[in-house]
């Protein structure tokens, strides 16, 4: 069984779909489960081949993401888990100050994983690895947009220049022409890295067909058992998690009794965004001119905001909308410059605060009113939702847009979007009266 530890909501779901996609039946809970102990002693799980814990560690400080990373990895090891994977972003979120590096040492610590293989690379996303360097689109990360982020500004797009810098441990790269030489030689230049006192070895991508012939390597390993460790411990974004699922995915997964249905179940539905990216923005522009109800949270509008307030104005506007109208849509998503003003009013870190409690209460508002089909844009709009509901997992069902997967809970079924993946018109799709 794979177990994976994501740093973030959307990173989980993520992952979590591209194991799902290739067949693997596909838990994700919300946090460490709290029950410890074994399988057997976990009430009323569905059938599953995958398990993934979504943590909200990505900029967290590191003593904290290792403590919340160990705790994840316990559970999972209780739970029965081979291989864990540990799912950060594609674009390698971390300054010389982040936690990618520490959760990794403590992480292959803990499994005594001498050698841990690993990539960003996801090239349906646009991100790419080439000779160690990391690309976002036809950019280097460092002239990509991802240099001006606001809380981990990328200067650098030699990953493992990047990644010596946090961790112990040296590391390497298994490069393009290596990996295109099939399982053989990628085993062969992970165990020469391995000779050499590298401990992570970073796998070159351009291409899914990469990421398959990756996988289909570390899946041959793994069965191997001592062979390196065997490769008890991979890390990357999703692509790589992608990789290993279709490796599986040849022989052993069968369907059973207990999978999750193929369409959304109806119900009343609405949309929460607080996602700025320029994407999101795309598609919350989509649903207005659709003529769908929408109402904006304005943070500036009292001279002291508070969550509460803004949360109740909002749901007084709900309870006024026709269902007829379609799903109502309620967000804080804002273009740079209005973004800025109300950063520059408030501060950074309160105007997201104010926003992120108040999109959280605005979601237990509407499920008491009814909603059953809750979509979400935004990592951290997510992990609000996610939070406020007390959504402690579920079970990973059909995409509505690549890498977003609708999750079933016994209650609720959730859509949670990271801010750029969707086209323009995923939030009106997502909530049609008929949904695939």
């Amino acid at each position: 069984m794979i177990g994976a530890i994501a740093d973030d909501v959307t990173g989980a779901t993520d992952v979590a779909v591209a194991l799902h996609r290739h067949g693997l039946r596909t838990l994700l809970f919300f946090g460490t489960p709290l029950s410890f102990g074994t399988p057997d002693a976990e009430p009323d799980l569905p059938p599953h081949d995958a398990v993934v814990i979504a943590l909200k560690t990505r900029t967290a400080p590191r003593e904290q993401a290792v403590e919340r990373s160990l705790a994840a990895l316990d559970w999972l090891r209780a739970h029965g888990v081979g291989q864990v994977y540990f799912k950060y972003c594609s674009t390698f979120d971390s300054t010389p100050e982040g936690n990618i590096g520490p959760v990794l040492d403590a992480l292959a610590d803990a499994l005594d994983a001498p050698l841990v293989p690993m990539t960003p690379s996801s090239p349906e996303h646009g991100r790419t690895q080439y000779l160690g360097y990391l690309f976002v689109g036809e950019r280097l990360l460092s002239e990509s947009h991802m240099r001006d982020h606001p809380l981990t500004p990328m200067t650098d797009s030699y990953l493992p220049r990047v990644l010596e810098a946090q961790s112990a441990h040296r590391a390497g790269v298994v490069p393009l022409e290596t990996v295109r030489g099939g399982p053989a030689a990628i085993a062969k230049r992970l165990a020469h890295l391995r000779s050499e006192g590298v401990r992570y070895a970073l796998l070159d991508a351009v291409e899914d067909g990469d990421l398959a012939s990756a996988g289909q390597a570390l899946d041959d390993l793994a069965s191997a058992g001592q062979v390196l460790g065997g490769l008890r411990l991979v890390a990357g974004a999703a692509g790589l998690a992608a990789g290993l699922a279709l490796a599986h995915e040849v022989s052993k997964i069968h369907e059973v009794a207990g999978d999750p249905p193929a369409r959304v179940p109806a119900g009343r539905a609405a949309v929460l965004a607080g996602s700025c990216s320029a994407r999101t923005l795309e598609q919350v522009r989509a649903v207005i001119e659709h003529g769908r109800p929408a109402h904006r949270l304005d943070a500036l509008a009292e001279p002291d905001p508070d969550p509460e307030a803004l949360a109740a104005n909002a749901l007084t506007w709900y309870d006024a909308q026709r269902p007829e109208d379609g799903a109502p849509l309620i967000y804080s998503s804002l273009p740079p410059a209005e973004l800025h003003e109300v950063q520059q009013a408030l501060g950074r870190e309160r105007s997201a605060e104010l926003l992120e409690s108040a999109l959280g209460r605005i979601a237990a508002g509407l499920v008491e009113r009814g909603v059953t089909r809750l979509v979400a844009a935004g990592g951290e709009t997510s992990g609000a939702v996610v939070r406020a509901l007390g959504v402690t997992g579920g079970v990973i069902g059909p995409e509505a847009a690549r890498g977003v997967p609708w999750i079933f809970t016994p209650s609720l079924t959730l859509l949670l979007k990271s801010g750029n993946f969707g086209e323009p018109g995923l939030l009106l799709d997502a909530t049609r009266t008929e949904t695939p």
